[in-house]
């Protein structure tokens, strides 16, 4: 009996699972040509090799991250080195000007 009681109520539990398809339409992911900072690069070594970004954004979180935005791609740093540098969304057929 002590058994059939905790079955029972996970039977119970036990609710209809529905989930929607989102599609979400192909696009490029920036120029593969374009070339990007690396893993472990120091934040001088990519001023020295890309500039000055267009924009800096201050660290956040623990450790902190830091952002800088390029034209066509950011890099994101924990503490003064390269954890990441990612292209910018380019959408399949821009949108034409009015």
């Amino acid at each position: 009996m002590t058994l059939r009681l905790p079955l029972l109520l996970s039977l119970c539990l036990v609710l209809p699972v529905a989930a929607d398809t989102l599609e979400i339409p192909v696009g490029q992911q920036g120029q593969a040509t374009i070339e990007l900072p690396q893993r472990g690069q120091s934040q001088r070594s990519v001023l020295e090799r890309f500039g000055l970004p267009d924009e800096e954004h201050p660290a956040v979180g623990q450790p902190p991250i830091k952002r800088w935005d390029y034209r066509e791609f950011s890099v994101y740093f924990e503490y003064d080195h390269v954890v990441d540098s990612v292209r910018h969304h380019q959408p399949r057929y821009p949108k034409e000007q009015q």
